[in-house]
């Protein structure tokens, strides 16, 4: 499992967590054509590498002319479907815009499709936040942990004029994030970073057991007293001695993870399906509903999430805002995983990855990804199980043939 870390020694913005993802090896060619097919005001895009306090890092700076442009959270995700943009680097820039539009909705007590961004619906932000996730996309992370996070203090200046440091926005998106403010009044985080980080993010604290392959800085714009940089560190995730299970040969292993359950009666069920999405955008492993009867054979449903002990306290403040409920039960439970991987298949119309789990160095399970197939099936006219049933197939054959090669 390929993780990064974001040290944030002096906070984070979309530019320095772009500039370090690209000090880091992302493809910078290949970002701005990207960026480039995005229905966006004219800009420019500089980067370079300057030094501070010995530590030199990648600075990106977005030139564009003033525009007096105010964009709607709608207005932004029609403008990120309508560019040439990687499936997964798409959801990754969706998932931090909407992390923003509920921050945004909670400080202006605005519903999310009627949230306005002014500063982060500027071009230089859109840019950042869309950068960032092609350069993600592009190094291959799927997993994301930060380090805790230096604030600053004091006033800033924005649109609606001043505001305290952190900015409420920034409040609001890192709630459940141990902060500290370094004893700075300079702003370190911004809405921007404040966002990739609550996106993306599946915990804080120290850098997870990896072996490092790579290490990128990026820069601040502002002079401080200590290097201005967000440092990101890209792995391979390593299990810490005595985690693994089983006997020598087994691909599987047993993991210790959090359920939370709650009983719910009193929720409008249209507000499931957000509750769902909010809970696995924190980083939750699985979510669902187990219908019941409670007392008084009264109708309710029960909320259950698996997830790592690091996003318990995360995923119970969502629960807590968003079900209403007065109580959530968490217990620990032993999971075994298989090891697995994904390899892409080429179906008669069109690629669809497929989810492969190993047990004792066998093929267990085959599992098409369900959007690519649906994807598939609706760009070629055709049912989605047939789909489903040749990426199965496809998959099967070829890992047959490295079995027969490796043999």
């Amino acid at each position: 499992m390929r993780i990064l870390y974001f040290d944030c020694i002096a906070g984070i913005s979309g530019d320095m967590a772009l500039g370090a993802l690209l000090d880091a090896g992302a493809d910078f060619d290949e970002i701005q054509t990207r960026l480039a097919s995005l229905p966006l005001e004219p800009f420019e895009i500089e980067t370079g590498h300057i030094e501070t306090h010995g530590l030199t890092s990648a600075r990106v700076e977005v030139r564009t002319s003033t525009s007096g442009v105010i964009r709607t959270y709608a207005s932004i995700r029609a403008l990120l479907e309508a560019g040439d943009l990687p499936k997964e680097a798409l959801n990754i820039a969706q998932r931090i815009f909407r992390r923003l539009a509920e921050a945004e909705a909670v400080v202006h007590r605005k519903d999310v499709e009627q949230v306005t961004f002014h500063e982060v619906g500027a071009v230089d932000s859109i840019v950042d936040i869309t950068g960032t996730a092609i350069a993600l996309s592009q190094l291959g992370v799927e997993r994301v942990f930060a380090s805790p996070v230096p604030t600053g203090m004091g006033m800033t200046k924005s649109e609606h004029g001043a505001m305290p440091i952190p900015a409420p926005a920034v409040v609001e998106l890192l709630r459940g994030a141990p902060l500290f403010s370094k004893g700075v009044s300079v702003e370190l985080v911004t809405p921007t970073g404040a966002a990739i980080l609550a996106a993306l993010s599946e915990g804080y604290g120290d850098m997870p057991l990896m072996t490092l392959e790579s290490v990128g800085y990026g820069a601040g714009s502002a002079t401080l007293d200590f290097p201005n940089v967000l440092r990101v560190m890209i792995g391979e995730e390593q299990e810490r001695a005595g985690t693994s299970a089983g006997s020598e040969g087994d691909a599987s292993r047993d993991t210790g993870e959090i359920v939370l359950e709650t009983n719910i009666d009193d929720l409008n069920p249209e507000l499931y399906e957000y509750v769902l999405e909010r809970i696995l955008d924190a980083g939750a492993q699985d979510a669902w509903l187990t219908p019941i009867i409670m007392k008084k054979s009264r109708p309710a449903v029960t909320v259950s999430v698996l997830c790592s002990s690091s996003r318990v306290e995360a995923i119970q403040k969502i629960l807590f805002h968003e079900t209403g409920t007065l109580g959530i039960r968490s217990m620990t439970v032993t999971k075994r995983a298989l090891d697995r991987d994904t390899i892409k298949v080429e179906t008669l119309h069109g690629p669809v990855s497929v989810k492969v789990g190993k047990l004792e160095g066998g093929t267990t399970t085959v599992s098409p990804e369900f959007e690519d197939c649906v994807r598939v099936a609706r760009e070629g006219g055709l049912p989605a199980r047939d789909v489903y049933e040749e990426a199965v197939r496809l998959a099967r054959e070829q890992l047959a043939r490295e079995s027969d090669k490796d043999t």
